[in-house]
């Protein structure tokens, strides 16, 4: 198992934690210095807040934990590609690199629809690699909805 992966896996029990509360089944973990340093998962329903993505949660705990708002040195887990507000916040935030599992066809702001995050125009560029246990991702999502459907 690769490092990436390791840390996917991290990030899906997050969503496999939104999704035993009936919230949309994304999470998030920032790694720095090979340690978790904040998780989060998707609250919008539970909170209720339209800004509670799994990814902004997880920034917000990150620059506490780290008592600053740069996070450069940190890498950002998360199960599906981030949509425009949080690949914002992934540039406002300066994470060096974004990992994310299964595309997000509808709301991808990273490679699917837009490429925010690593855009020339703005004032930082963050790496990204994508797919890393996107079968898994998007099983979850699919599972999820499917149930959804059947309420």
């Amino acid at each position: 198992m690769t490092k990436d992966e390791f840390y996917m896996g991290k990030a899906l029990a997050e969503a496999k934690t939104a999704y035993a509360v009936g919230e949309i089944p994304i999470g998030a973990v920032i790694v720095y210095e090979k340690k978790v340093v904040a998780r989060a998962y998707n609250l919008r329903e539970s909170l209720p807040c339209a800004t509670a993505h799994a990814e902004l949660l997880a920034i917000e705990k990150a620059c506490r934990a780290l008592n600053r708002w740069r996070l450069t040195g940190c890498t950002l887990y998360v199960t599906v590609e981030p949509c425009p507000m949080c690949a914002g916040a992934i540039v406002n935030s300066r994470l060096d690199r974004v990992v994310y599992g299964c595309d997000d066809p509808k709301a991808g702001a990273v490679r699917s629809l837009f490429h925010l995050v690593d855009n020339d125009c703005l004032n930082h560029r963050t790496e990204v690699t994508a797919g890393v246990r996107a079968e898994e991702c998007a099983a979850l999502m699919k599972d999820f909805f499917r149930q959804r459907r059947k309420k």
